[in-house]
């Protein structure tokens, strides 16, 4: 691109994104695609049943239609809204493909991104409670954990081969998702979702809707503190090393290597980045939320992660083929 060519058009996009993320996060949070749902409703309908004033709440209408998130067509009772076929899936309640809790989760990220310039200066988080600081962060973190992994598990456990293996540990599991859908794939698999207790509630609920109580179950714990009991033949790590330091990663790693049987397999699904790790662009922005929330955590690259696995103990790793849709990517290791 020439000097000539040159535009501050992109920049200006990039700095203005916010208010379509802002106007996404006040849709969900006031519940409005789902009290749309399959109708055509008035603003003045839809404010009725939220209980928002009818101009304001037009406005944000108007923005969803120029976002193409809702339909507007008129009508002899007014101008009508409706859900896009994206917006019915991924953002009305009634959908089993909700990610809504998602999306107020990062809503609640908001105020710590808008201090990204001093969590750069001291090297420090500047969200001390995290996703755990209420009851409604937490929600909103472990839904969204199972929206998200709800969309993923199904396609990615086929992927995994646990050649015959029968006793999994997913650590670090919040509502067990993909423990479940493990036991789905691998009908003489049993697994042991082990996490903080706080998150049981999640877990139990989610065990029970998927009517796998009776082989999967929940182990109250702190992977970093405390003991992990049991043997296992596989140890499931998805998303968890991001939240923590280089060491304790290692101690992570160290623990689930300890837990395993003779041939027994480490898997870790995580976003990856590239050995310069400069790419790809999410996991680099994700590496940047973690600095923010966390008092180690960041983004790994395939070689910091593989030399954990090797430094526990592993002999045969590799990452697999799999790419997610958030260029997250799985790593393996087998003692």
């Amino acid at each position: 691109m020439t000097t000539a060519e040159l535009h501050p058009g992109k920049l200006l996009s990039l700095s203005g994104s916010y208010w379509q993320t802002c106007t996404l996060h006040s849709s969900v949070k006031l519940d409005v695609f789902t009290n749309i749902g399959e109708k055509s409703l008035t603003a003045e309908a839809i404010a009725s049943k939220i209980g928002a004033q009818v101009r304001s709440l037009a406005m944000l209408l108007d923005a969803l239609c120029a976002m193409e998130l809702l339909k507007k067509k008129e009508s002899k009772e007014g101008w009508l809204y409706s859900n896009t076929p994206i917006s019915l899936i991924f953002l009305s309640k009634d959908s089993p493909k909700y990610i809504g809790f998602m999306i107020m989760h990062h809503h609640h990220l908001v105020e710590a991104w808008s201090r990204l310039d001093e969590a750069v200066m001291s090297g420090k988080a500047v969200s001390t409670g995290g996703s755990y600081a209420d009851e409604e962060r937490r929600e909103s973190f472990l839904m969204g954990m199972f929206n998200i992994a709800m969309q993923t598990a199904p396609s990615l456990v086929p992927t995994i081969e646990l050649g015959g293996r029968k006793h999994l540990l997913d650590l670090g599991g919040g509502p067990g998702t993909y423990a479940i859908q493990f036991c789905i794939n691998n009908p003489d698999l049993r697994a042991v979702v082990f996490d903080l207790p706080t998150t049981r509630p999640f877990a139990e609920k989610t065990i029970k809707r998927f009517n796998q109580e009776e082989r999967v179950t929940f182990q109250d714990g702190d992977f970093l503190k405390d003991t992990i009991h049991g043997k296992y033949d596989v140890v499931w790590l998805s998303h968890i090393l991001h939240g923590d330091s280089p060491s304790d990663c290692q101690k992570i790693i160290n623990k689930a290597i300890a837990a395993l049987n003779p041939n027994g397999m480490v898997i870790v699904h995580d976003f990856i980045l590239n050995n310069k790790k400069d790419a790809p662009l999410f996991p680099a922005l994700f590496s940047l939320n973690m600095l923010l929330v966390t008092e180690g955590g960041q983004a790994y690259s395939e070689k910091e992660i593989m030399d954990m696995l090797l430094n526990g103990g592993c002999t045969n790793i590799f990452r697999t083929t799999y790419k997610g849709p958030m260029e997250s990517g799985i790593i393996v290791g087998t003692i």
